[in-house]
């Protein structure tokens, strides 16, 4: 992974601003990633959110747990589509070391310690990412990356 990789993360806008639903994308191949994410945001803050709020006031008046929440939200469901309906499986980085560097594999200090958790149930994976939302979020966090490779374990590498 390039430096623009290793630094995006999911960043909102500020909270209760004209623009708190929507994320920073910064620079390369991660846009796609984040826009995608972003049209399920939207599409809770919109459609699924119990709020008095209407219309424009739905996206704009939020806090920043709101944004961790719909963030939450729609990582879980992506990840759920991917794992099939089935299954969905979060990537957080630990401390302990998980894999040892060999043959072409070339260690980054952060792949190698990847912890995997497995859920059989949407709701659940949507309350542990609520719950580690600023492994996604945190600026260094590599929390595009941890998404990708969340995606590509609940969709798993044969399918």
């Amino acid at each position: 992974f390039g430096c623009h990789w290793t630094q995006a993360h999911f960043r909102f806008r500020e909270p209760y601003s004209g623009l708190a639903y929507a994320l920073e994308a910064g620079k390369g191949g991660t846009r796609t990633i984040l826009m995608a994410v972003q049209a399920h945001i939207i599409r809770y803050l919109l459609f699924l959110r119990d709020t008095e709020h209407t219309h424009l006031e739905r996206l704009c008046r939020i806090s920043r747990r709101e944004q961790g929440e719909a963030l939450a939200v729609a990582l879980a469901e992506t990840l759920w589509a991917a794992g099939g309906g089935v299954r969905a499986v979060v990537c957080l980085v630990g401390t302990a070391i998980h894999i040892t560097p060999s043959g072409d594999y070339k260690a980054d200090s952060f792949t190698e310690r990847i912890q995997l958790f497995e859920f059989g149930e949407k709701a659940a994976a949507q309350e542990f990412l609520f719950a580690h939302i600023h492994h996604f979020r945190g600026e260094g966090s590599h929390g595009v990356i941890l998404f990708l490779y969340s995606l590509l374990f609940s969709r798993t590498l044969e399918r």
